[in-house]
């Protein structure tokens, strides 16, 4: 009974000190396991008191805290939060936060995948807020529904007896927490569905058309969150994902060297050649480089870094975050592992090397990144020219100039476009700037 009393207390005393006093909630290590896991969704930010970007977000973030208290008054549903990443650095390093201010979203206690980097203003965050709380399972009225998912996505199918259920709240769990990643339906009408499911509910991932995989299903407990999530994450994210303008920032705060495939939009065949290749080659490098696919037509510039055009399409280059280095042949990725050692030879500095020093067999070899130049003639100073304003471009220039210009050097391999793309100075604060 006095137990019951003291938390009642303590609740009243945290509620009177975060929302009656208005403003986001000052998280700490002494309250914020406790904040997270009392709310379904908990946006936090990481400030620190000297970064100047931190400073002119901290009223905004303010009065985003009382409007979200306003609209959305339901206690434990969402909640706004920030964290001093000076005076309490261990939660920082636990968030692994390495830039000022970053937001990052919380589900049910757990750390979902992507950060919030859209505009800094009330309005902005509100959309954000309110598309976090809208479900994001789809529901299944009838079996024919299955057949008008997209084929080319993934989803995860599950068959429920009851929407009340601890299954059916587990899987909603599992959706939020994923929704970036993947797409989820589901059905709550046993005997609508029967056709579908065996006796107890079930849920099984449904791959998209051309990867060569079959339907495959959960075989654990649907309650065992760990596990579900797990299972539905590998499902779930590619090996091979689309870069784009919105998530480049994003892949490249990944801090992984990139490995794109550059294709032309409808040159689908091409992509679904490489998610085959990459699942064969290179499952044991996934935590040494991002794989990619891009539309050549949105990255006009790094392919101009790399001396090609859209008629060169598609092709694979090798991006450090330092250099660009060029797969010599498309059409021989699958030869004799011929794309695992390109990238074994990224990480032994092999291409570097060899850029420099290439092998006196032929030129160019397997490691180096030699182009013709406008001339047809190979470049013996092995610079790596861009084209010139009169190439064939078929979009408009200004995708390209979204870029910096980072120039290059005859006597080294072209230097990286995309580090240009990661988080920058203009809009974050870096600790190697105290």
């Amino acid at each position: 009974m006095w137990t019951n009393q003291l938390r009642s207390s303590l609740f009243l005393v945290f509620f009177y000190l975060t929302y009656v006093n208005g403003g986001a909630i000052q998280l700490t290590s002494s309250n914020i396991d406790s904040v997270l896991s009392s709310h379904d969704v908990v946006l936090v930010n990481f400030y620190a008191n000297w970064c100047r970007f931190s400073q002119m977000l901290d009223p905004i973030y303010n009065e985003l805290a009382d409007k979200v208290a306003k609209e959305f008054p339901q206690h434990g549903l969402i909640a706004i939060g920030k964290v001093d990443s000076d005076a309490d650095n261990a939660i920082a390093a636990k968030y692994h936060v390495n830039k000022y201010p970053t937001l990052k979203l919380i589900r049910h206690g757990l750390l979902t995948k992507r950060e919030y980097r859209g505009a800094r203003q009330v309005d902005a965050f509100m959309d954000f807020i309110r598309k976090q709380i809208v479900t994001e399972i789809t529901k299944l009225s009838t079996p024919s529904d299955l057949f008008t998912l997209d084929t080319k996505k993934r989803y995860i199918v599950g068959h429920f007896d009851d929407e009340n259920s601890d299954n059916y709240k587990m899987f909603m769990k599992i959706a939020g927490l994923l929704r970036d990643e993947c797409h989820f339906v589901a059905s709550v009408n046993k005997d609508d569905f029967k056709n579908e499911r065996p006796l107890t509910d079930v849920i099984y991932y449904r791959p998209p058309q051309g990867l060569n995989e079959k339907d495959m299903y959960y075989m654990g407990g649907i309650n065992e969150q760990e596990a579900l999530l797990t299972w539905s994450r590998e499902k779930c994210i590619p090996l091979v994902r689309e870069i784009t303008f919105a998530n480049a920032e994003e892949l490249t705060d990944e801090g992984l060297p990139f490995l794109i495939l550059f294709h032309k939009s409808d040159d689908h065949e091409s992509v679904v050649a490489f998610e085959r290749e990459v699942a064969k080659q290179l499952m044991n490098e996934r935590t040494n480089i991002n794989c990619l696919h891009a539309d050549g037509a949105q990255f006009l510039h790094p392919l101009q870094h790399l001396g090609k055009s859209m008629n060169d399409l598609p092709l694979i280059a090798i991006d450090s975050f330092k250099h660009m280095f060029l797969f010599p042949d498309i059409n021989e990725m699958s030869k004799d592992g011929k794309l695992l050692q390109f990238v074994k030879d990224l990480h032994s500095e092999k291409l570097h090397r060899d850029f420099h020093n290439p092998p006196p067999a032929t030129q160019p070899t397997t490691t180096t990144t030699i182009s013709p130049n406008a001339d047809g003639s190979e470049s013996k100073s092995k610079h790596i020219p861009k084209t010139s304003s009169t190439a064939n471009v078929d979009q408009p220039a200004n995708n390209a100039k979204q870029f910096l210009n980072p120039g290059s050097h005859s006597s080294a391999p072209p230097e990286s476009v995309f580090i240009h793309l990661s988080p920058n100075r203009q809009r974050y604060s870096f600790r190697d700037e105290l």
